[in-house]
């Protein structure tokens, strides 16, 4: 008898601790989702207030991917690796992992962040049904640059998505999107 309620016992306890350590993820799920959320939104805000293409794109597309910090490195071989969320109508509706490899003459580091304006439901479910989305492939990618942002309205803008890259800081020659595999992910 008193093994059994010991074992009754160590069983409770044992899913109990199991459901709480459940509980405890989902919640850290959710603070980091938010994090991304609030990160994203706020990186969006700041390159919209400093380029008025990103700011009138911004009011037209069907919703913005915007990854805050992306991190490159290399010596010969290089990486890179960011998060972001998905922005329709300024929430987040899903979120998203960027990766890039690249093989070259490169050395150094930095990070900068970059969003994707995607202009049309067509290019915005490639995204959403791609098993990984991939730059360069797809929808067609514009990259803007700061000459562009310059001298172009949206009056003449036809391609499915903009892109702008964004607060560079590190020494990196070579930056570029065209590679990127964007892939959903879940909030660790």
């Amino acid at each position: 008898m008193k093994v059994r309620c010991l074992a009754g016992i160590l069983v409770g306890t044992a899913l109990m601790w199991g459901a709480s350590q459940d509980s405890l993820a989902q919640d850290k799920g959710k603070t980091e989702a938010a994090e991304l959320t609030s990160e994203s939104q706020t990186a969006l805000q700041t390159l919209t207030a400093g380029v008025p293409l990103a700011k009138e794109l911004g009011t037209k597309a069907e919703a913005i991917l915007v990854f805050p910090k992306v991190t490159k490195a290399g010596f010969g071989i290089g990486g890179q690796y960011g998060e972001g969320a998905l922005l329709k109508n300024g929430a987040a509706t899903a979120y998203y992992k960027t990766t890039g490899a690249s093989v070259g003459l490169q050395i150094g580091g930095q990070q900068y962040g970059y969003a994707m304006f995607f202009m049309n439901a067509k290019a915005l479910d490639q995204l959403n049904n791609a098993n990984g989305f991939e730059v360069g492939v797809g929808p067609s990618v514009v990259v803007v640059d700061e000459g562009m942002a310059k001298t172009t309205t949206t009056k003449t803008l036809k391609d499915d998505v903009y892109a702008f890259v964004f607060g560079q800081k590190g020494l990196m020659a070579g930056l570029g999107l065209q590679g990127n595999k964007i892939t959903q992910i879940s909030p660790k």
